[in-house]
C-alpha cells in the first residue's frame, strides 16, 4: 500500500507582504475556513502555526504553499472565503490529476501568492498534529 509523510520537512513558511492589514484580512478568513486561525501577532506581524507573515523587507514573489483540508466541502469553503476576502482566484475548487482523490483549489493572495487547499481523498492519519512541549 503506498503510504506518504506530511509535515515533516518544513518548519515554518515566512511570506513578506506589501499591507500587512490586507494579509491579515485574507489569511484569517481562508485559514477560518481551513479549522485554523492567527496564532500571534505584533506590530508588523502575524501567524498562524507555521505561517509567519511580515512587513518587514522586500515582498515574497512567485510562491505556493497549500493547506491540508479534512474533506471536499472544506476546500469549497476556502475558496469562497478566500475570494470574498480579497484573493483573486487561480483554480477552482475540483479534482486534480496529481493521484486519485487529489481535490483542491487555488487562490492568489493580495501579494500574489498562490495558496490552495487541498483534501487528498480518504486516508488514514497517524496523529492530527505534531506537539512540541518545552522542557522547562
Amino acid at each position: 500500500m503506498p503510504e506518504a509523510h506530511a509535515g515533516r520537512l518544513f518548519d515554518h513558511i515566512h511570506l513578506r507582504v506589501a499591507d500587512i492589514e490586507a494579509s491579515k484580512h485574507f489569511y484569517t478568513r481562508a485559514l477560518a475556513a481551513v479549522g485554523l486561525g492567527i496564532t500571534g501577532e505584533g506590530d508588523g506581524w502575524f501567524s498562524a502555526d507555521e505561517l509567519f507573515v511580515s512587513d518587514d523587507g522586500p515582498v515574497t514573489a512567485a510562491l505556493h504553499f497549500a493547506f491540508q483540508a479534512p474533506d471536499r466541502a472544506t476546500v469549497d469553503r476556502f475558496h469562497e472565503a478566500a475570494i470574498a476576502a480579497g484573493g483573486r482566484d487561480n483554480g477552482a475548487a475540483g479534482e486534480r490529476e496529481y493521484h486519485p482523490g487529489y481535490y483542491a483549489a487555488f487562490v492568489l493572495d493580495p501579494d500574489g501568492t498562490n495558496v490552495e487547499a487541498v483534501y487528498h481523498g480518504p486516508v488514514e492519519r497517524s496523529v492530527a498534529s505534531v506537539v512540541f512541549s518545552w522542557e522547562e
